[in-house]
C-alpha cells in the first residue's frame, strides 16, 4: 500500500511537472512571436514612411534628368508592388514582400549615384531635403531589420529545438520570414557616364519650372492595376529625338497610402 501511494505522489509530481513545463513553453514561443510582431512593425512604418517619399523624389528628379527614365519607372513600379503587398496586411513580411522591398532599396541606391551626374539636381533644396530624409529612413529600416532578424533567429530556433517544437506543432506556432538584403542590394550598381559629355541636341530636355521652382507635372503617367506605367501619349517626343511631349496632360495619380 505504501508502494502505491509513493507511486501515486511520484505521478502527480511528474504530471504536475510536464503540465508547468508546457505552460511555461507555450507561453515563452507566445512572448517571442509577439516580440518579432512588434519589430516588425517598427520596419513596417518606416517603409511606409518611403513610399511617401518616393512619389516626391520622382516628381524631382525628372525636372533635371530625363535621362534616368528607365531607372525612374523601375522606382515607380517597385514602389506600387511594396505598397500593394503592404495594403494586404501580415504580422510579419512574406517572402513576396522582402523580395521587392530589396529591389526597390537597391533601385533607390541606383538612383542616388546616378544623379552624381546632374550638377543642377544635387544643388537643389527640395531634392537635397528628400536625399536627407531618404537616408535617414534607410538608416531606420537597416536598424529595424538588424533587430527584427535577430527575433526571428531566436524564435525560428525555439520553435525548431526539441522540445518546444511539439509544442509549436500542437499549437500552430508558425515559422517567420527573415527581412533580409540580398548581395545584389547591398552593391552599389556600376554607372557609366561616360556619354555625359555627348549629350546634345539630340539629348531629351529637361521639364520646365514651375513659378515656385517645382519640378513641373511628368506627363504621360499612366496608372495601372497595383503599379504605374509610363505610357508616352500620341505626339509625345521619345528620349533621343528632342521632341518634348504635349503639355497640359495630368500628371500621375500615385495609390493612397495603404495605412492611411
Amino acid at each position: 500500500m505504501n508502494g502505491l501511494i509513493i507511486f501515486l505522489i511520484l505521478l502527480v509530481l511528474v504530471v504536475i511537472g510536464v503540465v508547468g513545463w508546457t505552460i511555461g513553453a507555450y507561453n515563452g514561443l507566445v512572448r517571442l512571436r509577439n516580440r518579432v510582431q512588434e519589430s516588425w512593425r517598427q520596419i513596417d512604418v518606416e517603409l511606409n514612411r518611403r513610399y511617401e517619399l518616393i512619389p516626391n523624389l520622382v516628381e524631382t528628379v525628372r525636372g533635371y534628368a530625363s535621362h534616368e527614365r528607365g531607372t525612374l519607372e523601375d522606382i515607380v513600379r517597385l514602389r506600387n508592388q511594396a505598397a500593394s503587398l503592404a495594403a494586404q496586411g501580415g504580422a510579419t513580411p512574406s517572402a513576396r514582400r522582402a523580395e521587392v522591398e530589396e529591389q526597390l532599396s537597391g533601385a533607390i541606391s541606383g538612383l542616388m549615384v546616378s544623379v552624381e551626374a546632374y550638377p543642377n539636381l544635387k544643388a537643389n533644396t527640395n531634392f537635397l531635403e528628400l536625399q536627407r530624409a531618404l537616408a535617414e529612413t534607410e538608416d531606420r529600416i537597416a536598424a529595424g531589420r538588424r533587430y527584427y532578424n535577430a527575433n526571428v533567429r531566436e524564435y525560428n530556433t525555439k520553435i525548431e529545438s526539441f522540445p518546444t517544437n511539439m509544442i509549436a506543432g500542437n499549437f500552430h506556432f508558425e515559422k517567420a520570414a527573415y527581412f533580409e538584403v540580398n548581395e545584389t542590394a547591398r552593391t552599389s550598381p556600376d554607372v557609366n557616364f561616360g556619354d555625359i559629355g555627348s549629350r546634345g541636341q539630340g539629348a531629351p530636355q529637361a521639364l520646365p519650372q514651375q513659378q515656385s521652382g517645382t519640378p513641373a507635372m511628368p506627363t504621360g503617367w499612366g496608372q495601372g492595376e497595383g503599379q504605374q506605367q509610363y505610357q508616352p501619349q500620341p505626339g509625345q517626343g521619345q528620349q533621343g529625338q528632342g521632341q518634348p511631349g504635349p503639355q497640359g496632360q495630368p500628371g500621375p495619380q500615385w495609390p493612397q497610402n495603404p495605412q492611411q
